[in-house]
């Protein structure tokens, strides 16, 4: 058996793709909010066009997404009835400080994640919970500035120490920033950032990294020493670059853009910036805003395990003028010839989840954890609502498969496995409900339309089976 007997099966979501109860509980305006539906999305979460509050012209998904805020006790049930080991989820900043940078979080909050942690236990299911699922409060963007302000370091650590305190004993397993490297591409969205005329972008960008990681590793500090059961992890959008072919060009571009994307993870997991990175920021006269006693901080405070999406791998190649771009995610790659591609461009390439995870092993030596893996499809429910999604099978099988090879013959470690999307939410990079990745399907639409009602699709069941097999039963039977 290649998966050990406590292995971590189960699903994921975000508080912001799911949740909805935006101004119920307390909460207040985050970042992720006021990204709307529509073509301005791409500008909004890139930090290229100012958007911080509600208009009558754009429709907001997140707003009540698929209002988890009233239904988490039928969801959690249908994850429990699943089989789930854990449930990956994110909490809403807004809702334990509504503002950011109040000195005592909002009661009303905490009692509401706290309700769910304990039903999770009840049910046999292990939290899993991202703090920063790429929420950042609005009033913390507007007066000071997001996380290129090194304040934010101080209103993070509040949230984290109100949350370890609170939840002790209740979560184990934490993530400090979901997929961490995303603020390079999406800063609006990986970090409050909207660029201002004539700034340098790219000294903030990294400005901003160097806050992030800062405040991961002190988050780290406070979780070990409030309750030295906790494990925390960093979370990687991942994905290998391949080379285009074996010119040595295309080889060294490839080496690149894998280093670009891991160098946070580096930080995180080996605890200093890698000289690679230092040598760029030289080249290209960027500054990282250091101060005393920051390096030992990073140093002394690294990850205890490696946690990562995967979705697809990606071509590099160093001239790619002429070259076809597959559509699909937020990272920019060549089209792999080689492979077939989701509806959204997403190419599909499921021994490159094994590339991935050795990759991340043979350098960190550490634990990882596939915290997101899984196919956003059109989904057409008979009358009765059911949907026979085999596609989205077939997909996951043959992942579960090449993740299986990277544990029985490559000896990497692997604590769990968290499919995406476990039940239908909004897409964070098209804010569509139509792109579906769930076992769940959900009656709602791109508009926010319909009745929330929730019908377990074929992939439930088979789900079920995955589970309680550990793993050796993929069949779709």
């Amino acid at each position: 058996m290649p998966f050990s007997k406590d292995f971590l099966w189960g699903g994921a979501t975000a508080a912001n793709q799911c949740e909805g109860g935006y101004n119920l509980g307390g909460r207040g305006l985050a970042n992720v909010d006021v990204v709307p539906h529509g073509k301005d999305r791409f500008p909004i979460i890139t930090g290229e066009m100012k958007h911080l509050d509600f208009d009558d012209e754009h429709y907001y998904p997140a707003k009540e997404a698929i209002d988890m805020y009233h239904h988490w006790k039928e969801d959690l049930a249908l994850f429990a009835e699943m089989g789930f080991k854990t449930y990956r989820m994110s909490l809403a900043w807004t809702r334990i400080f509504p503002k950011g940078d109040e000195k005592e979080p909002n009661e009303e909050g905490l009692k509401f994640y706290e309700e769910i942690f304990k039903e999770c236990q009840r049910l046999g299911i292990e939290p899993l919970v991202t703090i920063t699922h790429f929420d950042c409060p609005i009033h913390l963007i507007e007066e000071y500035g997001g996380w290129r302000n090194r304040k934010m370091v101080e209103f993070y650590e509040n949230l984290a120490r109100a949350i370890f305190t609170r939840f002790k004993g209740l979560v184990h397993y934490w993530l400090t920033f979901n997929e961490i490297n995303m603020l390079l591409h999406a800063p609006f969205m990986g970090a409050g950032i909207v660029f201002e005329e004539g700034e340098n972008k790219e000294q903030t960008k990294y400005l901003a990294a160097h806050h992030e990681l800062l405040a991961s590793a002190i988050a780290t500090k406070i979780a070990h020493e409030i309750d030295p059961e906790n494990k925390i992890g960093c979370m990687l959008a991942a994905g290998e670059y391949y080379p285009f072919d074996c010119h040595p060009d295309n080889v060294l571009e490839a080496q690149k853009q894998n280093r670009d994307n891991l160098f946070f993870i580096d930080v995180q997991s080996r605890g200093k910036y890698p000289n690679y990175l230092l040598k760029k920021l030289e080249r290209e006269s960027i500054e990282l805003p250091i101060k005393e006693g920051d390096l030992e901080i990073l140093a002394e405070n690294t990850v205890d395990f490696i946690s990562f999406s995967y979705y697809s791998s990606r071509v590099a190649k160093a001239k790619d003028e002429a070259e076809d771009k597959s559509a699909g995610n937020i990272f920019e790659s060549v089209t792999n010839p080689y492979l077939e591609a989701s509806e959204w461009g997403w190419q599909i390439d499921p021994k490159g989840l094994r590339i991935t995870m050795n990759t991340a092993y043979d350098r960190y030596q550490k634990p990882l954890f596939v915290v997101e893996n899984g196919l956003g499809a059109v989904d057409t429910p008979d009358s009765d609502g059911f949907v026979a999604d085999d596609y989205r099978i077939a997909y996951l099988a043959a992942h579960i498969e090449e993740m299986k090879k990277a544990v029985e013959i490559d000896g990497v470690e692997l604590l769990g496995y968290t499919t995406w999307g476990c039940i239908d939410l909004v897409s964070a990079g098209t804010g569509e409900m139509s792109k579906r990745y769930g076992f769940i399907y959900v009656d709602r639409d791109d508009f926010g339309k319909g009745t929330l009602k929730r019908t377990p699709k074929k992939s439930f069941n088979w789900y079920k089976k995955v589970i309680a097999s550990n793993g050796e039963d993929l069949s779709n039977e």
